[in-house]
């Protein structure tokens, strides 16, 4: 079993849960992380805080695989800020914004699933550890769910550029 939560860990579980609600409210209303709305900018900045405050964590002594993806995360979220920019990219630049923000999100709920299943229910967690057969399901099946989000939100872009093209 592991340790229980320092204050930190306490601090960081509560800040990440602020990213991880409104970013399921703004896929499950929007279909999208947008952050021209409020839940796409309340959500940039808890995946922020969520960051940030992991740093003081580690249970391996320094920087760990959980640093590295929320640093992964927090390109691709605000990386995707800037994709509009990038006029190479042209008619992608929806789907690249799009798909960076939905990576984010990936992202942030990869160590939230792995430090759930370790932690809880704290008598007796359901996982040992990264390498437990339930952690590696879980992760494959939240692989799968992003796969398919993705690809309905290019489907719903898609439907939407074709309907403006035909007003």
């Amino acid at each position: 079993m592991k340790p229980s939560l320092s204050l930190l860990g306490l601090i960081h579980t509560v800040i990440s849960v602020l990213p991880f609600a409104v970013g399921m409210f703004s896929l499950a209303r929007h279909r999208t992380i947008d952050p021209r709305r409020r839940s796409g900018q309340v959500y940039l900045g808890g995946l922020l805080l969520s960051v940030v405050t992991a740093f003081g964590l580690s249970s391996s002594g320094g920087f760990n695989a959980g640093h590295a993806l929320g640093i992964l995360a927090l390109a691709a979220g605000f990386g995707s800020l800037l994709v509009p920019r990038l006029t190479p990219f042209g008619r992608l630049c929806p789907y690249l914004a799009t798909f960076g923000l939905s990576f984010s999100f990936f992202l942030l709920m990869v160590p939230a699933i792995n430090e759930t299943l370790t932690r809880l229910p704290r008598a007796r967690p359901l996982a040992d550890g990264p390498q437990s057969p339930l952690v590696l399901a879980s992760l494959l099946a939240w692989t799968v769910a992003f796969v398919l989000g993705f690809g309905l939100q290019v489907w719903d872009l898609r439907r939407r550029r074709q309907e403006a093209a035909l007003r």
